[in-house]
């Protein structure tokens, strides 16, 4: 399994990071480029300007943000920056995700860093490495293996 950790941008990089992308929209407030060490700035798979202004970082509204934002993940420009995002998880290194959050365990970079740890667990199944379509339902945006939204019409009966 791919070593995946999620830091804030404010912090020292580590010899340990491995290759770190910046996960955010936005860049951060009051960082010049070059004090990042970024190898990548993967604006498409943070959540949209929508759903963050939505979300507002708001703890009590996690379970909820984290279902819209994996079905933001669904879309094609999503998907192939997740595929970039496995590839350097998978390269044998580590991955570290970028995030300006102050609560890590409730930023977009903890779904991601969850997300791509799931992808990687043996036994995976689906198509190319970009491709979250098939863990997504369409009617409700949830991730099929964690169970769909009340009244999905997708959702098995008991």
């Amino acid at each position: 399994m791919p070593q995946v950790r999620v830091r804030r941008v404010y912090e020292e990089p580590s010899a340990q990071d491995g290759a770190r992308v910046l996960v955010d929209r936005v860049w951060p407030r009051g960082l010049r480029k070059d004090a990042l060490q970024l190898d990548d700035w993967a604006k498409d798979v943070a959540p949209s300007t929508g759903l963050r202004t939505w979300y507002g970082h708001d703890p009590a509204k996690f379970g909820e943000f984290r279902q819209r934002y994996l079905g933001e993940l669904a879309g094609a420009p999503q998907r192939a920056a997740l595929g970039r995002l496995r590839t350097l998880a998978a390269s044998g290194g580590s991955l570290t995700l970028l995030t300006a959050t102050k609560d890590l365990d409730h930023s977009q970079a903890a779904v991601l860093a969850r997300l791509l740890r799931e992808l990687a667990e043996p036994g995976e199944t689906g198509g190319e490495a970009a491709c979250l379509a098939h863990l997504v339902c369409p009617e409700c945006g949830a991730v099929t293996t964690e169970g769909h939204r009340p009244g999905c019409e997708r959702a098995p009966t008991p």
